[in-house]
């Protein structure tokens, strides 16, 4: 048996560490552990509740409108509070945005180095290696004209979050009843001219390369494949979410239902008695607790580790979605000549975030053509005494959820559960290891299985500093 640590996976945000256990050939163990501790969770209690949405931006400063979403629907449900028309279309662009620039960044910056030759780009790429390297020389010459020209396309993205947010990161205009500005005529131009450039870039290139990838390492949609997925759903309208909620398991639709999750730490750095919902969750970190590896805790769905991220968002959609997004999920997958089951994969979850951002985009066009420059934007409230709320969303890395209880008009207790949290969680209570450690666990390896753990983690995008919060 090899025993081979990671610490720390590169091209990810935070420190992760990564331990697999290799014989003959194959990884027949593998644990995942985040290396750090924060406790913003503790550093809300006692103070305004308000102070939840701009503090929980500062977990992330990649996704960070992912937390103002999730804490401004979680203080909406608290304060009983529904955001006009015009506010709901605004939150959805700024947030919209940030998720395309998301996929753009993963695909390029994070994820493909993984299969570009060293020479390609030699200023990102170096020291690199040659191994398994199959494209053409004159397609990985293109693929980094493409890596840089990403780099513009992310900076569009984020000028589209600053137009209608204030600023990025941490947008200043989400807030709890809606947004706190109404664009004017110029910037809803402004908006759409770059927003058409990042669709043209989706459609014509960032499509295009997935296909191409996918095309060269097909195999890679039997690589990491993990069994269960869950979508809490996410871009919220009156009318439904445009990525709808629920769950896969092995295959079958389950609906979601909030009630069900619950939160657990026996192989976690936390002191406490077995899992627990998280809107009564309480753990004291404690570091000398014996059989601990992580500070990421064990969130699960039905007692059962899941999967969050594009591929269940789209495997959920494929079954319970729009017409619209059904069309296109299955024409992708008929190119990439691959089955939904793929979609839990090192590929599959790379084509899922493609088709995910190129039916956004075009959400987005008809929110912009839809919003009432004339309209409200927010609805007043109150801070009541005694309260508690919930906000479910997805950030683009899967299910994102925040809790909230006040009390005396002050936060008493405030919980969040992160995408990498269910992705990169530790073994749970009964042993059964997180999502990430599933996808590597069986996977046949060429050397000390370095290469291809590599590929495995970085298909989930983890992000540590949402993780351990």
């Amino acid at each position: 048996m090899n025993r081979v640590a990671i610490d720390p996976i590169t091209r990810i945000e935070g420190h992760l560490r990564v331990e697999i256990q290799v014989e003959d050939g194959v990884i027949r163990e593998a644990r995942c552990s985040g290396a750090l501790y924060r406790g913003l969770e503790q550093i809300l209690v006692g103070r305004h509740p308000l102070d939840a949405q701009k503090i929980t931006q500062r977990i992330c400063g990649v996704c960070p409108l992912a937390h103002s979403t999730a804490a401004s629907l979680c203080l909406d449900d608290a304060l009983g509070l529904t955001p006009p028309r015009n506010g709901q279309l605004l939150r959805n662009l700024i947030y919209g945005a940030n998720f395309l620039h998301n996929h753009i960044l993963h695909f390029y910056h994070l994820a493909l180095p993984d299969y570009l030759s060293s020479w390609a780009l030699p200023g990102a790429l170096s020291p690199g290696t040659d191994e398994d390297r199959r494209f053409f020389r004159e397609e990985s010459q293109e693929l980094a004209e493409h890596y840089l020209k990403a780099l513009e396309m992310r900076r569009k993205a984020q000028e589209l979050v600053a137009l209608f947010g204030g600023k990025m990161p941490h947008d200043m205009s989400i807030v709890p009843g809606g947004v706190t500005y109404r664009p004017t005529l110029g910037e809803v131009a402004a908006f759409r001219f770059r927003l058409k450039e990042i669709a043209g870039f989706i459609e014509g290139t960032y499509i295009p390369d997935i296909l191409l990838l996918a095309e060269r390492y097909h195999d890679h949609f039997q690589l990491g494949r993990v069994g269960k997925l869950l979508t809490f759903g996410c871009f919220p309208l009156d009318e439904g979410r445009l990525f709808p909620a629920g769950a896969i398991f092995d295959g079958e639709f389950v609906p979601f239902d909030p009630g069900e999750i619950r939160e657990g730490f026996a192989h976690s750095w936390y002191s406490g008695d077995g899992p627990q919902p998280p809107w009564e969750e309480e753990a004291a970190p404690d570091l000398d607790k014996a059989g601990a590896y992580s500070w990421i805790k064990s969130p699960r769905y039905r007692g059962e580790p899941c999967e969050v991220g594009p591929a269940a968002r789209a495997a959920v959609g494929l079954q319970v979605g729009s017409p619209e997004f059904q069309s296109l999920a299955q024409d992708l997958l008929r190119e990439a000549n691959a089955s939904p089951a793929a979609l839990s994969s090192v590929m599959g979850r790379h084509l899922a975030r493609g088709i995910e951002a190129l039916f956004l985009a075009r959400a987005m066009e008809r929110w912009l053509s839809e919003l009432n420059l004339f309209a409200p934007v927010a609805v007043e409230y109150k801070i009541p005494e005694e309260s508690g709320g919930q906000g479910l969303v997805d950030a683009p890395r899967g299910a994102l959820g925040h809790w909230i209880r006040i009390s005396g008009k002050i936060i008493a207790r405030y919980q969040v559960i992160a995408p990498t949290t269910w992705n990169a969680s530790p073994r749970d209570g009964e042993g059964k290891p997180g999502p990430i450690e599933q996808a590597l666990q069986g996977t046949v390896v060429s050397g000390d299985g370095t290469l291809e753990a590599g590929r495995i983690v970085r298909s989930f995008d983890p992000c540590l500093a949402c993780a351990i919060q």
